[in-house]
């Protein structure tokens, strides 16, 4: 797989896939990073036809993000895991408020150490009267993931008092995180170098659009005003995806409103291969996964409803930490119609923790049925996990 630097030439704009209708006040919400289906047909546009016409299903991963600054070795980065969170201790009232406001100026997060949320153990004693509706929450199977500090971890330790008084959770660190320290990640490494987490390395911009009657100089009452958010890469920012298939420096259509980027090959791309490494099923991988790129996970074995995690893992499925709730997924269970595949993606960073003696479990967050969509899932490489070891 050959890998290609998408280098935006303007600002991007990927409109969210929620319906949208111009009208007065409305407000068109975009996402960013792109899905791997709009960077792929970008890059599809420039392959030759005959090529294309043959019926043949090209193999893509990405996009990712890359900083690549002059004269210096380009630095691949990936979604954080979310089960991590900031330990920080308590300061003094002056030290806390000088802290305080030198995150707000930097966008970042004081913290000395991270550590990962956990499965609560049923068994112990300080959750013995808790209960869980074992539709959702089968027996012996899913539980809330809780922080380490809320539940003894060793086996000598018996309250909630074992650790330092002084520590505090202070949120979640950045949420892109150095290709390099992820792998540390997988390999159950304690990070504590905060270089290796950078906040979002785009600016939002508000584009206000409206549709003149082509008789009158008046707006269209039927589209009227609205607005669109489009973003800006902050410089030496790039975007990285991989295709299996040469394409020449050229340039593609990248984001709507006719804005184009730059694409050109990547000689290599750091930490690749350390990284694909944990994509390869073996039987001495560990219980957690970590999804690298967009899922769809089935949570009904029948309907086509999506949720965070597949229907099937129910029985094997210890814990799961994402941004979307892990019942609906972003979508209710009781909506008559199922919702649109684009709109209930597992967003990447997901963590999934499994049972020890678990069962070999697929490899990817997608649907065990489908037809040609679910090929293109496929070979686009949506949910793509990287176990633990």
């Amino acid at each position: 797989m050959q890998f290609y630097i998408i280098e935006p030439l303007d600002i991007l704009l990927f409109r969210e896939a929620k319906p949208f209708s111009p009208a007065e006040g409305s407000w068109a919400k975009g996402i960013f990073p792109p899905l791997p289906i709009t960077v792929f047909q970008a890059l599809r546009s420039t392959i030759d036809a005959s090529e294309s016409e043959n019926n043949r299903r090209f193999q893509f991963i990405g996009p990712f993000l890359l900083y690549e600054e002059p004269g210096e070795k380009p630095e691949l980065w990936l979604p954080t895991p979310k089960d991590l969170l900031c330990i920080n201790t308590k300061k003094n009232d002056d030290e806390q408020e000088e802290i305080s406001e030198s995150n707000y100026k930097d966008k970042s997060i004081e913290w000395e150490r991270l550590v990962c949320l956990q499965p609560l153990d049923c068994n112990h004693e300080i959750w013995s009267s808790l209960g869980f509706d074992l539709e959702y929450f089968p027996e012996n199977g899913l539980v809330p993931m809780i922080p380490p500090t809320a539940s003894p971890l060793e086996a000598n330790a018996t309250s909630l008092n074992h650790r330092s008084h002084n520590e505090y959770i202070s949120g979640r660190p950045q949420p892109w995180i150095k290709a390099s320290a992820l792998v540390k990640y997988l390999q159950g490494e304690s990070l504590i170098d905060a270089s290796d987490f950078h906040h979002d390395p785009w600016s939002l911009q508000v584009l206000s659009h409206i549709q003149m009657q082509s008789d009158k100089r008046q707006v269209k009452t039927e589209d009227g005003y609205f607005t669109e958010v489009a973003v800006r890469l902050h410089k030496y920012w790039k975007l990285v995806a991989g295709i299996d298939t040469q394409i020449e420096e050229t340039t593609v259509r990248l984001g709507g409103e006719g804005h184009r980027a730059l694409v050109y090959p990547l000689d290599e791309l750091p930490m690749w291969d350390e990284i694909q490494s944990f994509a390869e099923t073996s039987d001495s991988k560990g219980n957690k996964a970590y999804l690298v790129t967009p899922g769809l996970a089935q949570s009904h074995p029948t309907e086509l409803i999506y949720g965070v995690f597949p229907y099937a893992w129910r029985e094997q499925l210890l814990g799961c930490v994402s941004d979307r709730p892990i019942l609906y997924g972003g979508k209710s269970v009781y909506q008559k119609r199922p919702m649109l595949p684009q709109r209930a993606f597992v967003p990447p960073g997901t963590v999934y923790r499994f049972q020890r003696d678990f069962q070999q479990c697929s490899q990817s967050v997608l649907p065990s049925v489908g037809g040609k969509w679910l090929q293109t899932l496929q070979s686009l490489n949506y949910g793509k996990l990287l176990w633990s070891r």
